[in-house]
C-alpha cells in the first residue's frame, strides 16, 4: 500500500511539474510569439478611404481640397452579356468598348472600369442595375485655384499618392494613418468590433506662400514670357529673416488637375532643380570675400582702362572700357574685369572660401524633394582660367533658390537662413503637430560688410547702375544683375544668341520684407539682365507693396516693429503721409 501511494503521488507530481514546464514555456518564453499569432488571428487589416489633408496658404486659403467621386467596378464573372454591358456602360462613360470586353474575360473575380467618375455618370450607371457591377466610395484630388503654385503643390497619382511637391514630401502627414484600421474577429471570422471607422482623414497642411502674392508673381511672370518670347522662367519671393517662401513660379507650368496632359519639362521646378551659370548676380561672392578678408574696400581702386584681362590664356571682356573704377563701381557697372582683378588678390583658397560659406555647391534643405546642390570644383581641380571664370559667374553651376539664398544673407544682416514651404501641420482634431519656425542660422558675414554690400548693391539700381528699370519711386532697391551665355550642345561652346538673363534683389533696402529672383532663360531680342529681368522684379515689387499696404519709404514719419498673427516678427512702416 506504501509503495502504491507513493507511485501515485510521485506520478502526481511530475503531471503537474511537466504542465508547469508548459505554463512557463508558453507563458513566459513563447509569449510574445504567441501574442503576435493571436493577434494575426483575431485581427484583421482593412483598407479604407483616404482623405488626404487639406493645404491651405499662409492665410487659410485652399489650395488642395478633396471631391466625392466614386469609383465602379465589376465580378467579370457575373456578367452574362459583356456585349451589351459594353454597349451600355462604355456609351455612358465613353470607353472604347472592345477594351471593355477584354475586360471582362479571364478568371478574375474583380476589375475596375473606371476611377472617380463625376456623381451624376455614377448615377447614371446605378440606374442600369447591371448584376455583378458596383461603386465603391473614392476622392479625387482637386486644386481649385488650377495652375496657381503648381510646382510648389505638386501632384497626386490616381490612387491618391503624392507624386511631386508638396504632395510627394508630406505624403506621410497627409495620409495619416495609411488608410487602415484594424478589426477584431472571432474563430468563423465574423466581426465583433471594428475599432474604428472605414474612412481615413490626413492632416493639413498650412504653407507659407500667400495666394495674393503667388498670383501677382503668375500674372507678371506670364507677362514676361510673352514679351521676350522666354523658352523657360523663374520667379522666386522669400522672406530673408524667417526662409519662408512667399512665392514660387515656374514657366513653363501645368495644371495638377490633369498632369498627364502636360510634359516632363512643364512640370518641372525649374527653380530648384536647373542649373545655370550665374554671371554677374555672382559678384556678390567676390565682392564679399574681398571686404571680409581686407583686401579691398569700396573705395580700393582697380584699372580696368583696357577693357579686357587675359587669365590662363583667356580673354575677359567687359561690355565697354570704364577706366579706374572703385570696388562699389565694380558692381555698380557690373565690370568683369575688376571683378577678376578683385579675385586675382584673393586667390583660389579665399574665393573658394567664400563659395563655400554662401552655401553654393550644397542644398539649401528646402522641404520640397529633387533639389539639386549645384556644382562647385575643388580648388585641386581648378584650371588656369578657373579663377577669372567664376569670379565673373562661370564654371560654376547654381540654382535659382541658392542665389536667392546668399542674397538674403545680405538682406537678414549676415545670417544664413533655410528655405522652407510649409508652415505648419495640423491633425484632424486641430492640434499643431509640426511647426517650421525658420530659425536663422549661423553668422556668415560681418554687419560692417553688410552695410558695404547693401551700398554697392544700391549703386546697381541707379541711373549710373545695369538696373535702374528695378528702381521703385519711393522706395529703396538693392539687387544685381545677372547676363549669362549657354553652352550650344551642338558645339559645345558658349552660344552668341542662347543667354540666361537675371536680376535679384531686395526692398526696402535697410529693412527688407523680402528679398526676389528672376531669372529668364533664352529672351528673344534682348538679353542683359537690366532689361530683361529687371523691370519683372520692379513689376512684382510694386504689387507686391501695394498688396501688403507698405506705404513709400518718402513719406513716412515713424517706423516701428510688431508681432504678427502668423508669430513671424514683421517690419511694419505706419505713418501718415505728408500732405
Amino acid at each position: 500500500m506504501n509503495k502504491r501511494a507513493l507511485f501515485v503521488k510521485t506520478t502526481i507530481f511530475v503531471l503537474f511539474f511537466l504542465v508547469l514546464l508548459r505554463l512557463v514555456d508558453l507563458m513566459l518564453i513563447k509569449h510574445a510569439k504567441l501574442s503576435r499569432i493571436a493577434r494575426v488571428q483575431q485581427t484583421k487589416e482593412q483598407e479604407v478611404l483616404v482623405r488626404r489633408g487639406i493645404i491651405y496658404d499662409r492665410k487659410g486659403r485652399e489650395l488642395a481640397v478633396n471631391l466625392e467621386r466614386p469609383s465602379l467596378y465589376c465580378d467579370p464573372k457575373l456578367i452574362e452579356e459583356p456585349g451589351e454591358f459594353a454597349q451600355k456602360v462604355g456609351g455612358i462613360l465613353k470607353l472604347d468598348k472592345r477594351r471593355l470586353v477584354k475586360l471582362l474575360k479571364g478568371e478574375r473575380r474583380f476589375a475596375w472600369i473606371a476611377r472617380k467618375v463625376s456623381p451624376e455618370v455614377a448615377s447614371r450607371i446605378q440606374s442600369l442595375r447591371i448584376e455583378g457591377m458596383g461603386m465603391l466610395p473614392d476622392t479625387k484630388r482637386f486644386y481649385p485655384k488650377g495652375k496657381l503654385a503648381a510646382h510648389l503643390l505638386g501632384f497626386v497619382d490616381i490612387d491618391n499618392k503624392g507624386l511631386e511637391g508638396v504632395e510627394r514630401t508630406y505624403e506621410d502627414f497627409l495620409i495619416a494613418d495609411g488608410g487602415r484600421v484594424y478589426i477584431t474577429r472571432d474563430a468563423k471570422g465574423n466581426i465583433l468590433y471594428r475599432g474604428g471607422n472605414f474612412e481615413s482623414s490626413g492632416n493639413s497642411i498650412v504653407l507659407t506662400i500667400d495666394e495674393g502674392l503667388q498670383a501677382i508673381v503668375e500674372e507678371e511672370i506670364d507677362r514676361a514670357v510673352r514679351q521676350w518670347q522666354a523658352s523657360a522662367a523663374t520667379v522666386i519671393m522669400m522672406d530673408p529673416f524667417t526662409g519662408e517662401i512667399l512665392a514660387l513660379a515656374n514657366r513653363p507650368t501645368f495644371d495638377p488637375n490633369r498632369p498627364g496632359r502636360y510634359r516632363a519639362s512643364s512640370r518641372r521646378n525649374r527653380a530648384i532643380t536647373d542649373l545655370y551659370e550665374p554671371g554677374s548676380t555672382f559678384k556678390l561672392v567676390t565682392a564679399t570675400a574681398a571686404l571680409e578678408e581686407g583686401v579691398a574696400t569700396l573705395n580700393t581702386r582697380f584699372d580696368c582702362s583696357d577693357g579686357y584681362i587675359e587669365v590662363g590664356g583667356k580673354r575677359i571682356r567687359d561690355s565697354h572700357k570704364h577706366g579706374i573704377l572703385t570696388l562699389k563701381e565694380i558692381i555698380e557697372k557690373s565690370s568683369n574685369v575688376g571683378a577678376v582683378k578683385v579675385a586675382l588678390k584673393l586667390g583660389p583658397g579665399r574665393l573658394y572660401k567664400y563659395v563655400k560659406l554662401y552655401g553654393f555647391g550644397e542644398k539649401t534643405g528646402i522641404d520640397l524633394i529633387g533639389e539639386s546642390p549645384g556644382i562647385v570644383k575643388d580648388p585641386s581641380q581648378w584650371s588656369a582660367t578657373t579663377i577669372g571664370a567664376m569670379a565673373i559667374g562661370y564654371e560654376v553651376m547654381v540654382t535659382p533658390l541658392q542665389v536667392l539664398r546668399a542674397y538674403a544673407v545680405v538682406a537678414n544682416g549676415g545670417y544664413e537662413i533655410r528655405p522652407h514651404v510649409v508652415s505648419k501641420v495640423i491633425s484632424p482634431e486641430g492640434l499643431l503637430l509640426k511647426k517650421n519656425r525658420g530659425a536663422r542660422g549661423r553668422r556668415i558675414i560681418s554687419e560692417r560688410t553688410v552695410r558695404q554690400l547693401k551700398v554697392a548693391l544700391r549703386a546697381v539700381v541707379s541711373e549710373d547702375g545695369t538696373a535702374p528699370k528695378a528702381s521703385i519711386p519711393g522706395n529703396t532697391v538693392a539687387g544685381k544683375t545677372g547676363t549669362t551665355r549657354l553652352v550650344d550642345k551642338r558645339t559645345g561652346r558658349y552660344s552668341y544668341r542662347d543667354f540666361v538673363s537675371s536680376f535679384v534683389g531686395m526692398v526696402p533696402v535697410e529693412n527688407p520684407l523680402f528679398v526676389m529672383i528672376v531669372v529668364i532663360w533664352r529672351p528673344e531680342r534682348m538679353y542683359y539682365g537690366g532689361e530683361v529681368a529687371a523691370p519683372v522684379f520692379r513689376a512684382i515689387a510694386e504689387k507686391a507693396l501695394a498688396y501688403r499696404f507698405i506705404p513709400r519709404e518718402d513719406r513716412l514719419k515713424d517706423t516701428f516693429l510688431y508681432v504678427s498673427s502668423d508669430e513671424n516678427i514683421m517690419l511694419k512702416r505706419m505713418a501718415v503721409a505728408e500732405k
